[in-house]
């Protein structure tokens, strides 16, 4: 053995600490706020910048890359220099990192409150901050594997696999996501479309959860929790069998979130076999968390840190037993589409991602800045007040869902649905609304103590930001060592296949959908959209309406019954991207064009609607946007996206875009002239025309019966 010196860069966490302090503040503040739009549909303002369409995506970005992102980092760069007995590979690229993630995250809300989004769940961003993402990610990745290649230890530790698995996965998942067809700065396209890009976003979707929001932590978790207990880790051999099966196992069940859907049985089949497999290495997480704890039990009654971490893995088990839950058939067909989705993702978001950073920083920021914590009865309380807030947040919703799905499904004693008008249900559940709103607001007044009590502990701190520690270095590596840990002590080989590993499900998924179409029918009678509907398809999609309503119905009665036929596979093969929602807060638009087949709501009906909801609907939740009657479409623009669509397999001509300005004009001429007879007067150009030709035209491809008699309009 021989002693040395090693300078920790304790700088660069203490960026990456302020950064989540700041972005937790900026994140759970927007929460409140949505979820205060919700109930109280006039905080929208009737503004576009401030109307829930736009917010939700901000709030989403701003939890998960920004406050949960930047604590991912600050105890990433503590352990990995820690447990590697080096200082980071280059601090250029610390820097690089750290600036170059706080610019996406500004530009990803500004963007997004500018209505620039491709409505993908958790990867809104457009095409040149997609390009951002990915170098800032590279880099990151960069230092990653030079610290670990410079190590002054033989073997990584557990923490450290969990970061390489991130690391990798997080690139991958991004990129093959991300493949878009630019149309200008700020608009792109998917070069996927329909059910292709539905199975790849929740290929991404479900494992931006897995890897952003789980594998790190549970590194994080192996790092922290023993540093906080005094205690080693349970289990070696457990840690062994949750990491590989975990990240081999959680890549295949993104389809979990699509069954029912356009999407053929044999990948829905995956997923949920997957998901069900699942429990166990998420499970064996949990109980090698909890018996680190063995012997040190008696800590956590006077100790604040523990207790958030024990809640937090107690969250942890629980969202991880009620995935594979939601992905059983008979569960989802209850489930799907209601507020449990919320409920579910919020429980996992606030007490196990959320907990587990607090505990997190409770321990850190005193080691980082040499002192005390100020107050640990503060903490005490913080702790109390977040357990209550999370409980009072996700309880209602549980209970909203069940009504929802119990409303929506009803039928009477005659056989017709007992609650036909779906704002029935949304009124049912308003109280749950209003309680969430208290329980944001207590969640974000326990982060706000916290907050005290960080500065309190700062002002009589000293941070040492090249911290000189001295360690003993192992001069004879052993190199006859056999099964794992031969694995770990050669940092390339274990790249490789944990790379390999995390391929296969997303191979075995991905590429028989891409490549064989026979699994994607077509419909000969669906056809592209108008110039007009394309740019009103735009419209729908800036406006985040996707937040709220979903185009997917369901082959159970009460959804036919309701909303019409069922929806096809081959309805989808234009869509870039799709829009097949995950929640509704409203009703299912998938048929909006056409009622019972072949009756349609007047123009005037979506331009009311559209302008002040509450004049149409009593009491509806709704956003006003009497915006869209006074923005005006770049109509020169039109050419260049009919242009990218025929690059992405969209069977327009050069004829039909050579004249799509006439075309489109023609059209919004007959819709506005149909307006004025309604006593209605809006220009032709106004981005309100645009959106009411695109949902005129929803479900309007296809055959839909009525009673005896297939119509098509």
């Amino acid at each position: 053995m021989e002693n040395q010196f090693v300078n920790y860069d304790n700088r660069i966490v203490k960026y990456f600490t302020f950064a989540t302090l700041f972005w937790a503040g900026i994140g759970l503040l927007v929460g409140v706020i949505i979820a205060s739009q919700l109930a109280i549909p006039s905080l929208n303002l009737g503004i576009s910048f401030t109307s829930f369409g736009r917010m939700r995506p901000v709030h989403t970005n701003a939890v998960i890359f920004a406050f949960l992102g930047n604590a991912i980092f600050a105890g990433i760069y503590y352990s990995m220099q820690r447990l590697l007995k080096t200082r980071m590979f280059s601090d250029k690229l610390s820097y690089f990192h750290f600036w170059g993630w706080q610019s996406i995250i500004v530009g990803v809300a500004i963007s997004l409150l500018m209505g620039f989004t491709t409505s993908k769940e958790y990867a809104e961003a457009e095409f040149p901050l997609d390009v951002a993402i990915t170098i800032v990610w590279l880099a990151f990745g960069w230092n990653m594997i030079g610290t670990i290649l410079i190590r002054k230890v033989q073997h990584l530790y557990v923490a450290i696999w969990f970061y390489i698995a991130t690391m990798i996965t997080v690139g991958v998942l991004h990129i093959f996501n991300s493949l878009e067809i630019p149309v200008s700065f700020f608009k792109s396209y998917s070069v996927y479309a329909g059910v292709q890009d539905a199975l790849v976003q929740w290929w991404y979707g479900h494992n931006a959860v897995a890897f952003i929001l789980t594998t790190p932590f549970l590194g994080l978790m192996y790092y922290f929790l023993p540093k906080a207990a005094e205690q080693p880790v349970y289990s070696y051999r457990l840690s062994i069998m949750h990491f590989w099966s975990l990240i081999f196992l959680y890549i295949w069940t993104g389809p979990h979130h699509l069954l029912y859907q356009a999407l053929p049985d044999w990948v829905q089949s995956l997923g949920i076999a997957f998901s069900i497999m699942l429990l166990a290495p998420s499970w064996g997480g949990m109980v090698n968390g909890f018996l680190t704890l063995n012997g040190a039990w008696h800590k956590v009654k006077e100790n604040p840190i523990l207790k958030f971490f024990v809640v937090g893995i107690t969250c942890y088990g629980m969202t991880t037993l009620e995935g594979p839950t939601l992905s059983l058939k008979t569960v989802n067909a209850v489930a799907h589409f209601t507020d449990w989705t919320i409920a579910h993702a919020h429980v996992g978001a606030l007490g196990w991602n959320g907990f587990l950073t607090f505990a997190m920083l409770y321990w850190l920021i005193p080691k980082i800045f040499n002192t005390q914590l100020f107050s640990k009865k503060l903490a005490n309380i913080h702790f109390w007040v977040g357990t209550i807030a999370i409980l009072t947040y996700v309880i209602p919703l549980y209970w909203a869902s069940l009504e929802q799905s119990k409303m929506w499904k009803a039928f009477n004693e005659e056989g017709f649905l007992a609650n036909p008008i779906f704002f029935s249900s949304v009124l049912k559940i308003l109280p749950a609304y209003y309680i969430r709103i208290i329980g944001g607001i207590l969640y974000l007044a326990g982060f706000i103590l916290m907050l005290y009590n960080f500065v309190k502990t700062i002002s009589v701190g000293k941070i040492f930001e090249n911290e000189k520690v001295e360690i003993s270095v192992s001069q004879n590596w052993k190199n006859n060592e056999n099964g794992h840990k031969w694995l770990e002590s050669r940092p390339v080989q274990f790249v490789i296949l944990t790379l390999i590993v995390i391929l296969i499900g997303g191979m075995v998924q991905i590429i028989p959908m891409i490549v064989v179409k026979s699994n994607i029918p077509t419909i000969s009678s669906v056809k592209p959209y108008s110039p007009l509907e394309l740019e009103g398809r735009d419209i729908y999609i800036q406006e985040g309406c996707s937040n709220c309503h979903s185009q997917m119905i369901r082959p159970f009665r009460d959804e036919t019954e309701r909303y019409g036929e069922y929806s096809k596979s081959g309805e989808f093969v234009f869509d870039h991207p799709f829009l097949w929602g995950s929640k509704r807060t409203g009703p299912d638009l998938a048929r909006e064009g056409v009622i019972s087949g072949e009756i349609y709501k007047p123009n005037s009906w979506h331009f009311n609607h559209l302008i002040k909801p509450t004049n149409v609907v009593k009491g509806s939740i709704m956003p006003d946007y009497p915006f869209l009657a006074e923005n005006i479409v770049d109509f020169s623009a039109t050419i260049s996206k009919l242009k990218a669509m025929k690059k992405l397999g969209v069977p327009y001509s050069d004829e039909f875009i050579e004249k799509s300005k006439e075309d489109m004009e023609k059209q919004a001429g007959k819709l506005v002239e149909n307006l004025k007879n309604s006593g209605i007067n809006v220009a032709k150009n106004t981005e309100i025309v645009a959106l009411i030709a695109y949902l005129q035209r929803l479900g309007t491809d296809i055959f839909v019966k009525t009673d005896s008699v297939s119509v098509k309009k």
